[in-house]
This record gives structure tokens, sequence and C-alpha cells, in this order.
């Protein structure tokens, strides 16, 4: 079919004209009205915070929850531009093993205009119609320090924030900024409610904002400690990166959107029920409200992220372009198989309706879908917070428990080696990391001493101290420059 008459160009008068089998909003979205900021508006949120409430929308609900989109950074204007041309719609494209479906989300209704100071961010989250203000952000924004999981009150934005609170660079000034805004008009505090990869989210984005608010202005801060909420929470979806592949895939479907995305055929919330100012009701669509986020999050976070850190990196190093492709490799597949049971399961909790085995045959199915091309590349983004976050807590408890260790530690061995930035076959691995001068200089020290790379006490703290540790990290790296990765792989699994 000719694109150009088989693709309909994505607007609100547009949604009328497109193939029946695409699905589009039924409500009236002329009607909606806000309540919820939304700072990050890539591609996850839109495949899942975004379309639980679409959802309720399609069911009459929630008509009042409206999100307006928000960014802090100048490469967020390009996003905006692309969603205001299409009236802030988005067509989700569900890839499950066996079938393609399409429908158009529309329960975004604005975006605040991209601005040096985030003057209009801050007037859009200091209106009172706003009663949460949301972020994804990835696991790297929070500036946290991954040593003492606290704020790094020296890092250059947090301390221009403190220095002009008025003007801040970051989502987090912004929000102290807005809510000394609603304090000084006598209005109530929002709930901020973190959407990202972390353990504990919620209690990092209020330490994260308090801490912010203490450093000029202590009295703000005892206000917002004592006035707004942050729910913990655990978010679950994977939604690959949009290139020319997926508006392709958007356009032979009938839909042309300049900004689709793909996901697979799985989603999951699970949030501590703590709004201040009230909420949507997202169960009613699927997503469960408890006071137990702590054991969804551990299981979600430890052995899917942790999993894809483990498959990601040898896949880097061996030239293996998508998850999917790792999990079909005689080696990496095996690999996610052995750790994830053996040295990752035993540090999980169950949780209602899940073991940690079931979790991992269900995660192993999940990477394993060939219709999610989700890369590489990707996945092993930002491993300066991902491997801190999500693989070196179960080591620090698996050494605690006297349990199994060697394939964790063998991830990081293998880490080190992609941060060397070149492949098995000599080629350029581009730099993919905000820390990535730092990690590959300590890589290409410790191909000859591993000490080195441990020696990054931002990253491993005195985890690089202890002795069992070390000594096994020792042995996987000289292992993996000896013999290489495929080798080590093949001696861990038959160990």
């Amino acid at each position: 079919m000719d694109e150009l008459t088989s693709s309909v160009k994505l607007s609100n008068a547009t949604l009328g004209d497109l193939p029946s089998l695409v699905s589009v909003p039924t409500y009236d979205r002329a009607a909606l009205t806000p309540g919820i900021v939304h700072i990050g508006l890539g591609n996850f949120h839109r495949a899942h915070q975004a379309w639980y409430l679409h959802r309720l929308m399609q069911a009459g609900w929630a008509q009042d929850w409206a999100i307006i989109g928000a960014g802090v950074r100048s490469f967020d204007t390009a996003q905006r531009e692309k969603l205001v041309a299409q009236d802030h719609l988005t067509t989700l494209i569900e890839l499950s093993p066996d079938a393609t479906r399409a429908e158009v989300i529309g329960a975004m209704i604005g975006y605040v205009p991209i601005e040096e100071g985030n003057g209009p961010l801050i007037s859009q989250m200091a209106d009172p119609a706003i009663r949460i203000v949301a972020l994804t952000v990835t696991e790297g924004g929070y500036y946290i320090d991954p040593v003492t999981n606290r704020l790094d009150t020296r890092h250059p934005d947090i301390q221009h924030d403190a220095a002009h609170p008025g003007t801040p660079h970051t989502a987090f000034g912004a929000m102290v900024a807005a809510l000394k805004i609603r304090r000084d008009r006598g209005l109530g505090a929002f709930t901020g409610q973190s959407c990202d990869n972390l353990q504990g989210n919620g209690a990092i984005l209020r330490d994260t904002v308090v801490t912010l608010a203490r450093l000029s202005d202590p009295a703000l801060a005892d206000w917002i400690d004592a006035q707004a909420t942050f729910p913990n929470s655990m978010v679950d979806c994977i939604v690959p990166a949009t290139g020319a592949t997926e508006i392709a895939l958007a356009r032979d479907l009938g839909v042309d959107d300049a900004v689709p995305v793909t996901h697979e055929n799985f989603r999951q919330w699970v949030i501590e029920d703590d709004f201040c100012a009230g909420r949507p009701d997202w169960d009613r669509v699927g997503a469960t409200f408890t006071d137990d986020v702590h054991s969804f999050e551990a299981m979600k976070i430890r052995i899917l992220n942790g999993g894809h850190q483990v498959v990601s990196n040898p896949g880097e190093v061996l030239g293996v372009a998508t998850i999917a492709g790792c999990m079909e490799h005689p080696l990496i597949g095996p690999l996610f198989r052995k750790v994830a049971l053996e040295e990752i399961a035993p540090h999980v909790e169950a949780v209602p309706g899940w073991t940690p085995e079931a979790y991992v045959a269900l995660i192993e199915a999940r990477f394993s879908n060939p219709k999610i091309e989700d890369t590489v590349r990707r996945v092993a983004f930002d491993g300066s917070s991902r491997h801190t976050g999500f693989i070196l807590p179960v080591i620090r408890d698996a050494l605690a428990a006297g349990g199994a260790i060697d394939g964790l530690v063998l991830s990081q061995a293998i880490w080190a080696r992609m941060c060397a930035g070149t492949r098995a076959d000599g080629s350029t691995i581009a730099p993919n990391d905000p820390i990535w001068d730092s990690l590959n200089s300590a890589a290409k020290a410790a191909k000859s001493d591993p000490a080195a790379w441990l020696a990054q006490r931002n990253l491993y703290g005195d985890l690089g101290d202890n002795a069992t540790f070390a000594a096994r990290f020792d042995h996987w790296l000289r292992k993996v420059w000896g013999d290489g990765v495929e080798a080590a792989i093949t001696a861990y699994l038959e160990a």
C-alpha cells in the first residue's frame, strides 16, 4: 500500500478517518481538564501511566485528571513540538508474539513551553487544579549519590537551584518553587509521584525535594515534608525507543504519527495509596494499590531490571543487537536463567500471585518476545546508575547471607569489559553512560589491574573492600580479558 494514501496524519480532526482496527478515544477530549503534570514525557510514560488514565477516560471516569506534559531540558523541545502538532495524541502499538494491536490515546491535553528558568512549568504546577506532579526522568535523573543514596548537594545543578530557587535548572527545583507559591497563596500541596525504577522511589523523591528546599528555605522544607505526599510505586512495561522502524510500522497500520510508541503485551503498576490531593481510580483498570510496594518493586527491580544488565552487557560486547537476540544466544540466555534463579531469586520475597521462580519464567518469556526490538544499547545505557541500583544491592545481600555470587560478579566483570569501549570483534562501542570517560579510564586500567575498577568508590563504596567480592571479581575479569566473554560465561555455566 502507498503510505501517502494509506496513512492518516494524526490529529483530533482526523480520528474518525483512521482505520477501524485502530481504536481511538471515545471521550470528548475538549471537555477534559488537567489534574496531572508529568515531567519527562518519553515513551514509557505514554505506554504506561498515560495508558491507564486513558482507559479510565474510555470508561467515563477521571475526566478532570488529564495530563499536562513537561520537560526541563532544551532537548525536550523537539518532543514537545511533535506532540503539539498532533494535538498531544499518541499511537500505542502492542507487540505480542502472535499479534499486533494499535490504539490512539488522548489523556494528554497540553505540554508546557520549555524555557530557561522553568517559569511556565512552575506556574503550571502552582495551579490549584494540579493535584499530582509525576516524573519519569530515569534512574540517573535524581542527582543521587549512589553510595549514600541521598541527594548529591555538590552537583552544580543542585547548587544552582539552592542559590537561585526562583529560576531552577532541575525538575526538583521547579517543584520546590511551585510548592512555595502554593504555600504562600494558602493552597494545598500536590502529590509528588515518581514513576522511575528506583527502590523506594517515593521516599527518594521526598528526600530529594525536601533536601533541596532546605538548602534555601528551611521553613518551606518543613511545610513540604508535612503537607506533600510522595507515594512509592512499581512500574513495569517493556517499551523500546522509537525510530524509523516504529514510525513506519504506525504508517503501515494507517497512522501517520511522528512519535508512536511500541510496547509489549504486559503492564503492571503497584502504588502506595498516599495522595494528599486525591487521585484517579487507576485500580479500576488494573493498577494495584497496596501498603507493600517494597516487595513488588524488589522483585521487579532485581529480576527484570537487574536481569537486563546481566544480558545487555555481554550482548553489547558480542555484537548482539536486541534483548530478544540475547535470549536466543546459546550462552547469554542460559546466563540470565542461572543468575536469576540461583543468585537473585533467593534474595527476593514472594508477592501475591508470584513466587520468585515464577517471576523469573515470566521475565524470560518477556525478554524473548521477538516482536519487541528493544536494543541492547538502550538497555545498557547509564550502567553507572543501573548496576548500582539493580545489581550491587543483591551482591551485598548475597555476601551477608553467604549465598552464591559468581554470576553477579561476572556481570560486573563483563560491564567493565564493555566500558573499555571495544567489542570482541574489535569494533568500537560508542559512549553510553553520563560518566563514560571515567568508566572508560577505569576499565582500561582494570585490564591489567582489576582492582582499578573496584576503586571507583562513587559506584562500589566499601563493597570493593570485601575480600570475597574482590577476589571473585579479579578472577572473572582476568578470565574475560584472557579467554573472552564467551569462554567466561561457559565456565560459569559449567561450574
